[in-house]
């Protein structure tokens, strides 16, 4: 179906400052004043008095300890699939009161999260005639106890509401690794590439990128919102797992977000959604304002 971008309200970037830090300024300084490539949505998607339906807008996957990965409305608020809908073919069986306490998230102004298949969303006819946002084929609610972004409360709510993941099953946190077992891709090393060079990428061989409206001093992360959604930050990494890398101002910086991030030299650092696997550098020179990292924190900024 037509699918298009919902509108979000652009919020000003929040400046993280890492108090009594060692990071002091560099003379690799991204001075472009460039405008955040995301911001966080400030608009509520909460139904309108009048009780119409409000559509996703542009969808985000939002990644918490209880349940890992979960899928939010523009606003950040959790998206819910109801057991008693049928996705196949896709029926939605909440009316009346029970969409007062689930409100129905409208189609037609939906665009899918960044590393989720678009080909999931859809819409449903519901009994009013009205269009209901479909995810794999399911039903998306809000719950009218969520206030803010983040809250799940609507999470297992008589066993039958259940937060999306982005593909659209039930979100559940990944079983915990055995004891002792290291964590997959935690680390940061070195790889080759034949146009970049000597590059910085993760544990899983995944490139990782600075982007130039960030600061090193203060320590500064501008990517936020549903700029996340695109270029996750990478999260701290033990020095024992780092391997060709300088570590002189190598910090963690706390985000008001809750997330914390790695830096190197005292830059932010990040992955791109659009690297499908390792090797892939897509993520380099987007906007002009992405670009890999060199083992010494610099910015590669060859094409």
């Amino acid at each position: 179906m037509g699918m298009k971008r919902g509108t979000t309200i652009a919020a000003a970037a929040v400046a993280v400052i890492l108090a009594a830090t060692a990071c002091g300024p560099s003379q690799d300084s991204a001075a472009d004043p460039a405008t955040p490539a995301g911001a966080a949505a400030q608009a509520s998607s909460q139904p309108a008095a009048d009780g119409a339906a409000k559509p996703g807008g542009q969808l985000a996957i939002a990644t918490g300890e209880q349940l890992g990965s979960v899928l939010t409305d523009s606003a950040g608020l959790t998206l819910y699939r109801f057991d008693k809908d049928t996705a196949k073919p896709p029926k939605s069986t909440c009316d009346g009161d029970c969409a007062k306490t689930w409100p129905v998230v409208a189609a037609g102004d939906a665009t899918a999260a960044a590393g989720m298949d678009p080909a999931l969303l859809g819409e449903v006819v519901r009994s009013d005639g009205t269009k209901q946002l479909t995810v794999a084929g399911w039903p998306a609610y809000r719950f009218a106890k969520d206030t803010k972004a983040g809250d799940i409360n609507g999470q297992g709510v008589g066993g039958v509401w259940f937060a999306f993941a982005p593909d659209g099953k039930k979100a559940e946190k990944a079983a915990p690794a055995p004891a002792g077992a290291a964590e997959a891709g935690t680390g940061l090393s070195v790889a080759k590439d034949p146009k970049l060079g000597d590059h910085i990428v993760d544990g899983k061989g995944m490139t990782v990128y600075r982007f130039k409206p960030d600061t090193a001093w203060p320590m500064v992360s501008k990517c936020v919102g549903d700029c996340l959604a695109k270029w996750p930050v990478v999260p701290p990494v033990d020095k024992a797992d780092v391997k060709g890398i300088t570590e002189r101002n190598y910090l963690v910086l706390d985000r008001p977000d809750g997330k914390k991030q790695q830096t190197v030299d005292c830059w932010p650092v990040y992955t791109f959604a659009g690297d499908k696997k390792p090797g892939d550098v897509n993520g380099q020179g987007v906007g002009g304002t992405w670009y890999a990292v060199s083992p010494d924190g610099k910015l590669i900024t060859v094409q």
